[in-house]
């Protein structure tokens, strides 16, 4: 009896320790590589490439997106073709920009429909990435996570305000 007692505490501290050490191992993340690479054949002729993380490893998610606009004053929105890249972790979007209008593309990555990370990506006037935020929160242990985008934020960028005082952190060109 005491012998199965302790297997048992056995394998309830060890199942314990490893979803600790998952958690402490830092939160998702998600990166935008524009433009996309020419010379890898899963990417060729794309608009960009995302790439999942957990902590510093790729690691394969779902990755789903839309691209969000105004045209002639109408909001309008349609779904990114997005598709798995050569590599784990790494995805395709296949966009082109419509000839009229002001948008923003909003790439989601996660697991079993959670989202665990959101890349928005301003397109400019002319249809290239005009800058890249992930929207973050300070967690414990000094990491930073990424949080969810309001619909409030993403209406804000059609609309040519800049999302600085929305918490998203810069990274891209402008």
């Amino acid at each position: 009896m005491n012998r199965t007692l302790l297997r048992t505490f056995a394998l309830v501290t060890a199942l314990t320790l490893t979803a600790f050490s998952t958690a402490l191992a830092g939160p998702p993340w998600i990166a935008i590589e524009y433009p996309a690479n020419p010379f890898d054949q899963s990417s060729r002729d794309a608009f960009l490439t995302v790439r999942t993380y957990h902590h510093g490893d790729l690691i394969g998610k779902t990755v789903t997106g839309t691209a969000e606009g105004v045209v002639n004053g109408k909001r309008q929105s349609m779904v990114l073709d997005i598709r798995p890249g050569s590599r784990q972790g790494m995805y395709v979007v296949r966009w082109q920009r419509p000839a009229v209008g002001r948008w923003v593309l909003v790439i989601n990555s996660g697991t079993q429909g959670i989202t665990d990370a959101t890349a928005v990506v301003e397109i400019s006037a002319t249809g290239g990435v005009a800058s890249v935020s992930v929207p973050t929160r300070a967690i414990a242990n000094g990491w930073i996570s990424p949080r969810p985008v309001a619909a409030a934020e993403i209406d804000g960028l059609l609309q040519g305000r800049a999302l600085a005082s929305a918490g998203m952190q810069y990274s891209g060109n402008r």
